[in-house]
């Protein structure tokens, strides 16, 4: 028997091995078997047999839940972001924030900052708290994702401030004490999987290097043997292998989908719970390339642990910033077609990230336009403080709430029909990108469990509702 850093040594000289040959998987799907054994919550085993974690109502447990992927009748996840925590990302933040009084753009120039060490530990012990766990389980919340850089596991040659790890393991703690379930997402890959700010350092990719690849797998089985250990097995339902990478710009997608199975058989060798999730991201290349993949990781499977994470928005490009209302709720529904798999697939799907805000504005005869500028006098946009959604005397940001609640429900709506469920993005940043501000401006402070807009897809012409 070999050690598991030999393992993980196979692995990414597997990658190489075998990109020569590789090729974009086609769509190809089956009926998985439904778990067996253990009575299964939020869609997942529960170790201890007894259900239901303290202290979510058993309520809110589909009685004839099972780990059939993207099913309707399983109970499913509503989870929420903790971006802009473990890794910094400067648009979160208000002016006063921990980018204050420095040049730094991202994690990477920040760490490299005099000072950066102890106001780093400041911003990881007062950004998110036990409070925030509190709160979000009694918003409803049931799941937490937590991005977290790969130095904090291996900050070698990098200017990188380890310590992050000691603060998701407390993160852990909170979710187990409030009854949450953690995916542990590495949002940030060695030489940048995709350029941005988020994976902690802006410009070039160099994720796909052979060198930069090794240290992928070896950090994921370090995490993997960490948090796949059976102690955590009621909490910690998977670990997300890597976060947006692009498929251009270095990387190769087939190199890409070779990594995952790679970094799968990596985390599924170490870790010693066996209803950890394996988590990807698709890499824009839609669910159904991935399901070749997952039908030979997952069909000898009793219950398909490899899975997938989409990231859907429509606050980013230009056609979907210049929809109206009627536009962005029929586009959300449409989703069920057009990015997911039929019921009871290989390939269990999570919704990773989406958003509660769109750029549209609202006209005093209840129209919508898009986009943030106004074609008509006393009109409003989203972009408006958030008080002014709950004045009574404004009527025009009331109606441009119940809109924005009206889009809410049928993302939500749909991602429930059509998936494992969802992570909206994020718990804390401006304006309604934050689930807070979501949660107390727009849903009114309902529970997440709350329809205030039911039939909102079959209005929209959806089938499947």
């Amino acid at each position: 028997m070999f050690g598991s850093s030999t393992f993980a040594a196979l692995a990414v000289s597997a990658i190489f091995a075998s990109f020569a040959t590789a090729r974009p998987h086609q769509f190809h799907s089956r009926h998985a078997r439904p778990s067996q054994g253990s009575p299964t919550i939020g869609g997942f085993a529960h170790p201890s047999g007894t259900g239901v974690p303290y202290p979510v109502s058993s309520s809110h447990i589909s009685s004839n839940a099972t780990a059939n992927t993207n099913s309707s009748t399983t109970s499913k996840v509503r989870g929420v972001n903790l971006g802009g925590w473990l890794i910094l990302e400067e648009w979160m933040y208000d002016d006063d924030s921990i980018f204050s009084g420095t040049d730094a753009t991202d994690q990477w120039t920040f760490d490299s900052t005099p000072g950066a060490e102890a106001a780093l530990h400041n911003h990881w012990d007062t950004y998110i708290n036990e409070t925030d766990f509190a709160w979000m389980a009694k918003a409803g919340f049931t799941h937490v994702r937590i991005p977290i850089g790969y130095w904090a596991y291996n900050n070698s040659n990098t200017p990188y401030i380890t310590g992050a790890d000691a603060i998701l393991e407390k993160a852990i703690g909170w979710a187990r004490q409030y009854g949450m379930w953690v995916m542990i997402d590495c949002h940030g890959s060695p030489g940048s999987q995709n350029g941005q700010m988020h994976s902690g350092h802006s410009g070039s990719v160099d994720w796909q290097t052979p060198d930069n690849l090794g240290l992928s797998i070896d950090v994921l089985n370090t995490i993997g043997s960490k948090y796949g250990a059976m102690k955590y097995a009621d909490v910690v339902m998977g670990i997300e292998i890597v976060n947006e990478p692009s498929t251009n710009d270095g990387n190769d997608p087939e190199v890409t989908m070779t990594f995952a199975k790679n970094a799968y058989d990596t985390i599924k060798y170490v870790a010693a719970n066996p209803d950890l999730y394996v988590i990807t991201h698709d890499a824009w290349l839609g669910a159904s390339k991935w399901s070749s993949l997952a039908q030979t990781l997952n069909s000898h499977t009793p219950s398909p642990r490899f899975a997938l994470d989409l990231h859907l928005y429509q606050n980013q490009d230009t056609a979907s910033k210049a929809l109206d209302i009627h536009g962005h709720i029929a586009a959300a529904c449409a989703w069920s077609q057009t990015e997911f798999l039929p019921p009871g697939s290989d390939l269990p799907i999570f919704v990773g990230e989406f958003a509660g805000t769109i750029d549209i504005c609202a006209n005093p005869n209840n129209s919508t336009d898009g986009g943030l500028s106004c074609t008509e006098e006393s009109c409003q946009c989203t972009n408006i403080p958030m008080h002014s959604y709950v004045d009574s005397a404004n009527t025009v940001a009331t109606s441009l709430r119940d809109d924005l609640r009206r889009f809410w429900e049928a993302q939500v709506q749909t991602f429930e029909h059509s998936s494992m469920g969802w992570f909206v993005w994020s718990l804390k940043g401006p304006g309604l990108w934050s689930a807070e501000n979501l949660v107390q401006f727009i849903l009114q402070g309902d529970h997440l469990g709350t329809t205030k807009f039911p039939g909102i897809c079959a209005q929209a012409g959806s089938p499947w509702e």
